[in-house]
């Protein structure tokens, strides 16, 4: 009997996930392939949910919608945030992710729209948000 992925198994694999007009966003293909356990938070729940019941040693191609990927863009998610409320050690730069550290410990990403004088323009939503994806995965081995 060939194994196939559990919701709690340990995978090694290469993925790739890219939207429909060829833009990547993330590759292990080209680096030593991931090890993670399903389940752990290691990749988002959509897309660890199309792994179940898929055997080892073959190469898989998936396109999900926004809505099975990582969910539609939320405008309520873009905020415009005055500079001076912002930590004075913060480098801000236009087009790039800035981190931020969480009330409650943790840390959160914000990419960086617009800057002025003023106020910085951050999109809190994850890159992908509102875009279909292909989520390519060449499953290595089951644990």
């Amino acid at each position: 009997m060939t194994a196939t992925v559990r919701s709690n198994s340990y995978l090694t694999l290469h993925y790739r996930i890219t939207a429909l007009d060829g833009e990547e966003f993330l590759s292990t293909f080209e680096m030593s392939p991931a090890t993670l356990q399903m389940g752990s938070g290691q990749l988002a729940e959509n897309l660890e949910s199309v792994l179940i019941g898929l055997p080892a040693h073959e190469t898989f191609v998936f396109e999900l919608p926004p809505e099975e990927a990582f969910g539609q863009h939320n405008a309520r998610l873009v905020e415009r945030i005055a500079r001076s409320g912002l930590p004075a050690d913060m480098e801000l730069k236009e087009n790039s992710v800035v981190e931020f550290s969480a009330p409650q410990g943790g840390t959160f990403a914000g990419f960086l729209r617009t800057l002025d004088a003023t106020h910085a323009l951050f999109d809190f939503n994850h890159p992908m948000a509102g875009k279909t994806i292909r989520f390519e995965v060449k499953i290595i081995g089951i644990m």
